[in-house]
């Protein structure tokens, strides 16, 4: 049952069909990571059609799938070609870099039921940023 929905998840965020992602989230239900806080299905399709626009070519390849009771755990590799507007930590919006991730990733989702309540996920994101070619840290001054 569990993998029936991860799977449903999978496929909508592949094919970047928002109602699809919302059909798979209990109405209170709560998604954490690095650039994700947010606590209904609406704010999960709205941080899923970000991403899509800044990758419109998005895609989440699944590695492994791990279910135990009420928990089932994705391991996988997120692609895409960074084409489009993106929004950074800091709140900072970085624009198209013609650039392409490919980022391993793993997706914690608790399940009520058929549906998901809680959705983490979890990457380095200083390897995504490193893909993309952004620059956290400036150069340090000479010391002395």
């Amino acid at each position: 049952m569990g993998s029936d929905v991860a799977d449903r998840l999978v496929d909508a965020i592949n094919a970047h069909d928002l109602d699809a992602v919302v059909r798979c989230y209990t109405p209170r239900a709560v998604g954490v990571g690095p650039e994700l806080q947010v606590e209904d299905p609406e704010q999960i399709a709205s941080y899923y059609e970000h991403a899509w626009q800044g990758f419109p070519d998005l895609r989440l390849d699944i590695l492994e799938k791990v279910e135990a009771g009420d928990v089932v755990v994705l391991q996988g590799v997120v692609t895409g070609t960074h084409t489009g507007p993106y929004l950074i930590s800091g709140g900072e919006t970085l624009e198209g870099t013609g650039r392409r991730v490919n980022v391993r990733c793993c997706l914690i989702l608790t399940l009520e039921g058929d549906l998901i309540s809680s959705h983490a996920v979890y990457y380095d994101q200083l390897e995504s940023y490193t893909q993309l070619g952004v620059r956290l840290l400036s150069p340090a001054g000479p010391l002395g």
